[in-house]
């Protein structure tokens, strides 16, 4: 037999291996939503709003219901999720700053071994991203006054009945995705994977605040609003300001949630959140119709998750940026070939358990140390899977705005452990979540050996008066080296960003406070020192006395 002729059976045989080990590669559809609450995705939160697509998920496949965001926050969180690291060891402290461009992730091992790779949508994971006032919140979040950064959480309604589609960037995404998924069935050998990123159902951008405005307003039409079950929305019961932990005062009041709100503006603020919730579903179903219709459905794994949760006003907040269970609980759902069905799966896990999971199913070997594990195990009935068993916690940590200190959360068991800046300046917080799911009653020196015992392992983990210290001076450093930048445009510029402050709305303005001990103030919690507040240009130098001295 000649060369050249061995030559050509040994490559013929080599292609069929390829072929052969490709067709029993699973296919990856990600679908990552932005602000979704994860306790939607199964009871009794789910039957709240109608989310058929998710229910076919549930039924068809496994629901993570303790699935957490390693970072309360759009751009840090899908920096994890990515990269499988804590944020702690990317360094991704805010939505500025996150991973570098060159940095690899899942994806990437995916397309080097192999697969057709397509990303669509937000993707917002890299450094360099969102708005100067966002980013310049994050910096100053450190000195002593505070600053409302954001405008009232608002509903809008719009359309009729008819009206289907809102967020008219993501069906646009949407459809693009379809028409990929399409080409795909009539053209490729190759297995893929789709990851397509969500705007939705994060509020949108409140246009009449201007152009350095946040988002703050809930809209949707009466089509979906129908989805929404009334009787099951409620009002979420909240602390007296006295009894608030001085960050969530903090970041209740940089939310501009500090002013009086009627049950029926909570009431409308959290069904029209849910309707926006059931609008991203009906999106997730669109893509799962076009797998099922070209015959792609059953050899692809198909994964919903998001980025954080949304507080819609519980713990007088909304937003994210907590770690607060509407915050910080995300959902996490798998379903595709060889996976179980129909199982809810009550581990811990979190967003770093994507990398190594989506390559564990490709069986593509993870490149580098990562701080998450293989879900693997918990979704197949494969007795002999691979993977590490996973730890019995998960964490979580954030160093961005609408908080004045790093905070640390560490789930383990039936608590969770909130743990600040150093550790000894500003208190912890510790719930019990089985007997107190509203997060309403810190009993961490009720339990104070649950406490260190839990913050001995917090600091196994991550040695957090340290990051404490490292963002602290990364804060300084950036709004000094940002402030050089501007010159004597300084004052002009900084005087522009987010100071939307309603002094008929503050909270010393003596209004009643809707909550549980019928209080008529939302008062601050004591402080030692003066704080300010940046009041349509002014800043106001408040003391306890209630002394007001311009500046």
């Amino acid at each position: 037999m000649s060369v050249k002729l061995s030559a050509l059976i040994l490559l013929f045989l080599a292609f069929h291996q390829v072929l052969a080990r490709n067709r029993t590669r699973p296919n990856f559809l990600v679908v990552m939503s932005d602000a979704f609450d994860g306790r939607l995705t199964f009871d009794p939160g789910s039957k709240v709003v109608k989310l058929p697509f998710i229910n076919y998920l549930r039924e068809l496949g496994v629901t993570f219901i303790n699935a957490y965001t390693n970072s309360p926050i759009c751009c840090p969180s899908r920096a994890a999720m990515w990269s499988g690291q804590f944020v702690h060891l990317t360094q991704s402290w805010n939505n500025y700053k996150c991973l570098d461009a060159n940095a690899t992730t899942w994806m990437d091992l995916l397309e080097v071994n192999g697969y057709l790779t397509k990303m669509m949508g937000k993707l917002d994971y890299t450094s360099g991203s969102h708005s100067v006032s966002n980013r310049v919140e994050a910096w100053t979040r450190d000195v002593q006054f505070l600053l409302r950064q954001e405008g009232r959480p608002v509903t809008q309604l719009v359309g009729n009945m008819s009206t289907v589609r809102i967020m008219g960037k993501d069906w646009e995404n949407i459809d693009k995705a379809t028409q990929w998924i399409q080409q795909r069935a009539e053209s490729s050998q190759q297995p893929f994977a789709l990851y397509l990123g969500l705007n939705l159902p994060h509020p949108y951008k409140t246009e009449s605040l201007g152009p350095t405005a946040g988002g703050s307003t809930f809209r949707t039409s009466p089509h979906w609003l129908e989805k929404v079950s009334s009787e099951h929305v409620t009002v979420p019961k909240w602390l007296p300001g006295a009894a608030m932990h001085p960050v969530d005062f903090y970041s209740t009041f940089t939310k501009n949630c500090s002013g009086f709100f009627t049950e029926e503006e909570i009431m409308n603020i959290r069904a029209f959140y849910y309707a926006m919730c059931a609008e991203a579903d009906a999106m997730l179903g669109q893509l799962i119709s076009a797998l099922r219709e070209t015959h792609l459905l059953n050899n692809t794994v198909v994964i919903f998750t998001a980025d954080h949760g949304e507080l819609a006003m519980e713990h007088r907040q909304f937003y994210k940026m907590s770690m607060f269970e509407g915050s910080s609980h995300v959902p996490l759902l798998f379903m595709g070939p060889g996976l179980m069905s129909g199982v809810e799966a009550d581990q811990l896990v979190s967003l770093v358990d994507i990398y190594p999971t989506v390559l564990d199913l490709a069986d593509v070997p993870p490149v580098g140390s990562l701080s998450g594990y293989s879900l693997l195990p918990l979704l197949s009935t494969c007795s002999s899977c691979p993977g590490r068993p996973h730890p019995d916690w998960v964490l979580s940590e954030y160093h961005g705005c609408n908080a004045n200190a790093s905070t640390y959360m560490l789930r383990s068991g039936r608590w969770k452990y909130i743990a600040y800046a150093d550790g000894l300046r500003v208190p912890p917080q510790l719930f019990d979540m089985i007997l107190d799911k509203e997060e309403l009653h810190n009993v961490v020196f009720k339990f104070s050996e649950v406490s260190a015992q839990l913050d001995k392992l917090l600091r196994s983990i991550v040695h957090y008066p340290e990051v404490s210290a490292a963002v602290h001076l990364y804060n300084k450093e950036s709004f000094v080296a940002w402030r050089h930048t501007l010159g004597r445009n300084y004052s002009q510029v900084i005087s522009s960003l987010r100071w939307h402050v309603d002094w008929q709305r503050n909270p010393l303005a003596n209004e009643r406070a809707i909550d549980d001990s019928s209080s008529t103030h939302l008062t601050p919690p004591t402080y030692t020192e003066p704080y300010l507040y940046v009041i349509r240009g002014f800043i106001v130098l408040i003391y306890s006395e209630g002394t007001d001295v311009r500046k």
